[in-house]
Parts: structure tokens; C-alpha cells; sequence
């Protein structure tokens, strides 16, 4: 009873990949087709390879400056998180006595709060910051910063948690080894610890370059400047104005620009993600 259960969901986990794999191919195919032959025969060849749609995506419907816009955002944001996350999760994991489940515990209840909870408010201090520096700082100011600091302020919770458990995983014999031959707390961190809690590193940055690039509300409660916003929400606009284009091989091959890259990513880093999220959140 046992086998033929795991054997029915292992089936339904492969029917799911299979469904997912069909609907990157077929929108692969629909970018490189025309409007009447995306209706005409959706599932087919294109009877004419289009590769100008994706000259028309790129340049017409503004996704080049958008991408520009949304590579800036994930790694700026992925830098600034990874360098507040690793030395915050190290001391919490080295941290004494009865300390570090509570605090640990903290940064997984910030996990669980709903982002519907933070949408009024980040509209009051988005708007509130850029009040402040306009008037009294810097005389201007970009909504991407704020739209950056907010990204990074959402994602220590989860980075921080995670990397907790694999700096938890890492034997204390190291840093006693490291700290005999005379190297202090700080070196022992940066050319010993963070060297090898290098898998657990990479799959926090992964997992929050794909959540970053694929974010698309927040920039759409913070940024009304067009030029400003990011490859999803200049889809989303591509997509509005397609009542008068009507240009759907172009909006299939917006769709491609914005999603190939993550899936591509993920592929390459797949195996190290699964393993650091495993290795991880276990302990």
C-alpha cells in the first residue's frame, strides 16, 4: 500500500514537471510566431521563425531598459543581503548559552508574517523617505533605492534562518584549531567559516536573485516611474497595450526575456540548492 502510494506520487510529480516543461516549450515556440499563427496552429513549428519578435520585445515595449533595471535591483540587493546575512547568522549560531534558539526563532517568525501585512506601510515610509530626502538631504531621490532597501529589509529573515542552521552544521574544532594557531575571531570568520558555509551561501544568494528578479508588486506600489521599473512590470504594461498592437508573438517573447534567465539559473545551481536548503534548515 505504502509502494503503490509513493509509486502514484512519484507519477504526479513527473505528470506536473512534464505539464511545466510543455508550457516553457510551447511559449518558446509562440515567440517565434506570428499573431494569426499563434491563433491559427498554437501547437505547432512556426511556420516562419520570427526572431525579430524579440528585437520588437526588447526595444518597442521598453523591456531593454526594464532589464537593465531589474539586473541592478537583484544584485545590488543580493550583495547587500548576503553581506548582512552571513556575519548576523555566524554570531547567532556561535551565540552562547540560551540566546540563540530565541533569537533564531525570531527570524523564522519573520518569515511567517504575510506581505499583505507590510503593503500599507511601505507605501507610507516609501513615500514618507522620499519626502525626507527631497526636502532636507539630497534634494532628489530614486524610488529604486527605496524599492532596493525594502528588498533587503523582506529577505534577511529567510537568509539569516537558513544560514544559521548551516553555520550550525560547521565543526566548532575549526575555529578552536584556527583560534591556537593564533588567528583572531574576525580572520577565523572571513578565511576559514565563510569558505565553508560556501554551498549554504550560494543557495540563500540563488534563492534570492530568482525571488527578486521575479518580484513585481513592490515595484508597482513604489516606482510610478516607467523608465524606473523592472522587466515584470514592463510586461505587465507590454501586456495592457496589447488592445491596440495586438503584437501577441512580441508579448510571447517578452516572457521569454523575463523568465529564461531564472529558469536557466536555476538549472545551473539546481543540485547545490537543494543540497544547502537540506543541509541547512536540518539542523
Amino acid at each position: 500500500m505504502i509502494r503503490a502510494g509513493l509509486a502514484l506520487i512519484r507519477a504526479l510529480i513527473w505528470a506536473w514537471v512534464l505539464f511545466n516543461v510543455g508550457m516553457v516549450v510551447w511559449v518558446l515556440l509562440n515567440s517565434l510566431k506570428s499573431s494569426r499563427e499563434i491563433f491559427d496552429n498554437p501547437a505547432g513549428l512556426p511556420a516562419i521563425w520570427m526572431w525579430e519578435n524579440f528585437a520588437t520585445a526588447w526595444s518597442d515595449s521598453g523591456l531593454g531598459a526594464a532589464a537593465i533595471n531589474s539586473v541592478v535591483l537583484t544584485l545590488v540587493s543580493v550583495v547587500l543581503i548576503m553581506a548582512l546575512s552571513i556575519p548576523a547568522a555566524y554570531a547567532v549560531a556561535r551565540l552562547g548559552g540560551r540566546s540563540s534558539g530565541p533569537v533564531a526563532t525570531f527570524f523564522a517568525v519573520g518569515m511567517s508574517i504575510p506581505f499583505q501585512a507590510f503593503a500599507v506601510p511601505m507605501v507610507l515610509i516609501g513615500a514618507g523617505l522620499s519626502r525626507f530626502m527631497i526636502d532636507w538631504v539630497t534634494g532628489v531621490w530614486d524610488t529604486r533605492i527605496t524599492v532596493t532597501l525594502f528588498y533587503v529589509v523582506l529577505s534577511l529573515p529567510f537568509s539569516i534562518f537558513v544560514l544559521i542552521g548551516y553555520f550550525r552544521s560547521l565543526p566548532g574544532d575549526v575555529e578552536e584549531a584556527a583560534a591556537l594557531d593564533g588567528a583572531s575571531p574576525f580572520r577565523t570568520f572571513l578565511q576559514i567559516m565563510v569558505p565553508l558555509a560556501k554551498p549554504g551561501i550560494t543557495t540563500v544568494a540563488v534563492l534570492n536573485a530568482l525571488s527578486l528578479w521575479n518580484e513585481t508588486v513592490i515595484v508597482l506600489m513604489l516606482v510610478p516611474d516607467q523608465s524606473a521599473q523592472t522587466l515584470n512590470v514592463a510586461l505587465l504594461n507590454f501586456y495592457s497595450n496589447m488592445q491596440y498592437t495586438s503584437n501577441w508573438g512580441g508579448l510571447f517573447a517578452g516572457v521569454v526575456i523575463v523568465v529564461l534567465p531564472m529558469i536557466a539559473t536555476y538549472l545551473w545551481f539546481g543540485r547545490r540548492i537543494v543540497s544547502g536548503m537540506t543541509q541547512g534548515i536540518g539542523k
